[in-house]
């Protein structure tokens, strides 16, 4: 079967359009290969290429000036690399980040990871390198400090009122180890912002509505909600009323399912006391 490369709105964001004008001067560069233009840069993978074509990475500030150069664009690359560069996320991101940014009551539930609005800077690291392998070190530094620029809005003046329920599979997952998970454990069971509520979704809960991913609710002032559900790999967002009010009764009946804020605590310490003693067992550095 021959391979199809993803379709591209340049319309979505500067990064697509980026991404865009990459494909777009290969093909009239008489198909030139994604490896044929790595020999011409000759300073980046294939696979690093490919995920700024496909508008998943932030194209690096010395690509611009060698497509130019190699295709003979005249600047082209360069201004558009000035308003990428202006953009925190990716063109499918984008949206859901200015509703997180703006809302007063962000609801979340995540079923494989640990929120990325609770996460610990060593989480959030290991967390972005394991769904990207390929990413480099720059554009990890960089995702790393997008993720905790977002935490700080939860420690402002004016915070919103978050609700976090956490599958319990989240908790026993060892990202980046016994040692990580359980200062990750510890922070989550020693918050006490009035603002945060943190509930668990216990294994016994059984089957529910959303496991196949993970559900995000933001009200906004005087707007009516949004949601966005997401994937491993995609997401949707959806503002009509009828598919927003559906996914509000799963959300609700998954907070009904779930441990109490009290037990939840209980349960994310005891959790947290498995991993520290594997990680004494393993020779890590626990702090308790």
């Amino acid at each position: 079967m021959a391979f199809k490369p993803n379709k591209l709105d340049p319309g979505r964001s500067a990064r697509d359009l980026f991404g865009w004008e990459m494909r777009n001067h290969r093909e009239l560069a008489g198909s030139m290969s994604l490896d044929q233009l790595t020999e011409i840069l000759g300073c980046f993978s294939k696979g690093h290429l490919a995920r700024i074509e496909r508008a998943e990475s932030m194209p690096p500030p010395e690509l611009p000036g060698k497509l130019d150069a190699a295709f003979g664009t005249d600047g082209r690359f360069g201004r558009v690399y000035l308003l990428a560069k202006k953009e925190k996320f990716a063109g499918k991101y984008r949206r859901p980040a200015e509703l997180e940014a703006k809302a007063s009551i962000i609801e979340e539930y995540t079923t494989a990871t640990i929120p990325g609005l609770l996460q610990t800077p060593e989480t959030a690291r290991w967390s972005l390198q394991a769904g990207c392998p390929e990413i480099t070190a720059p554009e990890l530094d960089a995702s790393v400090k997008v993720r905790l620029d977002r935490q700080r809005r939860l420690n402002s003046g004016t915070p919103p009122h978050c609700w976090f329920i956490i599958d319990e599979s989240a908790l026993h997952r060892p990202v980046g180890g016994p040692g990580a998970m359980h200062r990750q454990l510890m922070a989550l069971a020693l918050d006490r912002r009035p603002h945060v509520t943190i509930q668990v979704l216990p294994f016994s809960a059984g089957a529910h509505s959303e496991m196949g991913g993970s559900l995000f609710i933001y009200t906004l002032p005087d707007s009516p909600a949004v949601v966005w559900e997401e994937g491993a790999r995609s997401g949707e967002l959806i503002e009509d009323a009828e598919g927003v009010a559906a996914r509000r009764r799963s959300y609700d009946l998954l907070r009904a399912m779930a441990l109490s804020p009290r037990d939840t605590r209980a349960t994310i310490r005891r959790i947290s006391q498995e991993f520290g003693r594997a990680s004494k067992r393993s020779g890590e550095m626990a702090e308790e």
